[in-house]
């Protein structure tokens, strides 16, 4: 870092350092809190927008000339309009006083990917419109009715595995008449798991280690495994017609081929790749394996899970190769 860059680093601190100690009520949300997570009135600032400076400076100029002017109407009209740029600050303040943000929780995802994190708001007693949220460099419009608990899902941007922490949102509204900007911040306790990256077009799944012989699973061959629903893609030389037309359904020949089983992910194996790359190749086999409904394996620098199936075992190997620390080569 140039001494440039240094200096306003300090320069940035030490300004800090002086807001907490001088404006505690200013900066003390920027400690993590947990949920649920209320806004009251200690909490939310309020500054007039750009727009909001100029209708002030044009309603002095409006007083000023009808004060000297001695013009009734002109002075009741600046009266009024000032009265309503009060309370519209005010109807502002109630749209965020009293919101209270109760849950989150995000769907899978992984590096480079968009998560989406869904942020669940209590029940509220009133209608709370024209709100607005930003979050790590994401901007969302949204609405609370009245009634039941309501939500509202975001995308945030990740770039690397492991815990992601989003950091703190800012809530908003500058309703209803754009005069006034209100605004409170929520730093909600919350790490959210990113899953590694899955390597594109990565080579089939290495072949399987077992000794236990061979089982079923669908696919392509010739083998008759029964019948199920038909899905959109399907080709329709596999329609069971007479089957489809008794049950009033469509339905599918399904075949069955044969695979090892206990297919082993070896991280070990993977030689001339570096780390990063290795953990790609073996996510995407954990996703491969786990489409076609192998029994798997995975093993990793002093761990090893399974063999096993199913949605829990693939979220186990994952979750293990997202917080995998730097292992040698």
């Amino acid at each position: 870092m140039s001494a440039d860059g240094a200096a306003s680093l300090s320069w940035r601190q030490r300004l800090l350092a002086v807001a907490e100690r001088r404006l505690p009520a200013l900066t003390r949300l920027r400690a993590a809190e947990s949920l649920p997570v209320i806004l009251h009135r200690r909490r939310i600032y309020v500054l007039p927008t750009g727009f909001g400076i100029v209708f002030g400076i044009l309603l002095v100029v409006m007083q000023l000339g009808a004060l000297n002017y001695s013009n009734n109407p002109a002075l009741l009209l600046t009266c009024l309009l000032a009265g309503a740029a009060w309370m519209s600050m005010f109807s502002g303040f109630r749209t965020l006083a009293g919101l209270e943000l109760i849950g989150m929780n995000a769907a899978d995802c992984h590096a480079g990917d968009a998560v989406a994190v869904h942020l669940l708001f209590a029940e509220s007693r009133r209608a709370r419109p024209a709100l607005q949220v930003d979050w790590n460099g994401v901007h969302r419009a949204f609405a609370i009715h009245s009634g039941p608990s309501q939500g509202l899902t975001i995308p945030l941007p990740t770039r690397q595995r492991g815990w992601l922490r989003p950091g703190r949102l800012k809530l908003w509204t500058e309703q209803p008449l754009g005069l006034f900007v209100i605004w409170s911040w929520v730093n909600p306790d919350v790490s959210i798991l990113v899953y590694p990256e899955v390597e594109s077009n990565a080579p089939p799944l290495p072949k399987g280690t077992s000794n236990q012989g061979d089982r079923s699973t669908p696919g392509e061959g010739d083998d008759y495994s029964g019948l199920r629903d038909y899905r959109s893609g399907d080709p329709q030389r596999r329609i069971a017609w007479k089957a489809s037309a008794r049950h009033d359904t469509l339905l599918v020949r399904e075949s069955e081929s044969q695979v090892d089983d206990n297919v082993t992910l070896d991280y070990a194996a993977l030689e001339g790749l570096d780390r990063e790359s290795r953990i790609r190749r073996l996510t995407a086999w954990v996703l491969a394996a786990d489409a076609a409904m192998i029994s798997y394996a995975l093993c990793v620098p002093g761990q090893v899970i399974g063999p096993g199936i199913g949605s829990r075992h693939r979220q186990r190997c994952l979750r293990m190769l997202a917080l995998l620390p730097d292992a040698p080569q």
